[in-house]
């Protein structure tokens, strides 16, 4: 069985951490599976903000 990747680890890690402020442990203690989900939320935050929920997904919006 391979794992995820670290560098996807770091990657979700990153983008929670710079948009809503949490915690390196509080990130970590999570499950992958809610991890991607956050970062979808904050993705689909950030697109309606911009005013694009019509547009196709952003190329380097990479939690799809």
């Amino acid at each position: 069985m391979m794992g995820y990747p670290v560098d996807k680890i770091y990657e979700e890690a990153s983008f929670i951490a710079y948009y809503f402020h949490w915690t390196h442990d509080q990130i970590m203690a999570m499950e992958h599976r809610d991890r991607r989900k956050w970062c979808e939320e904050i993705s689909r935050i950030n697109r309606n903000l911009n005013g694009e929920k019509d547009r196709p997904p952003n190329p380097f919006d990479v939690f799809k």
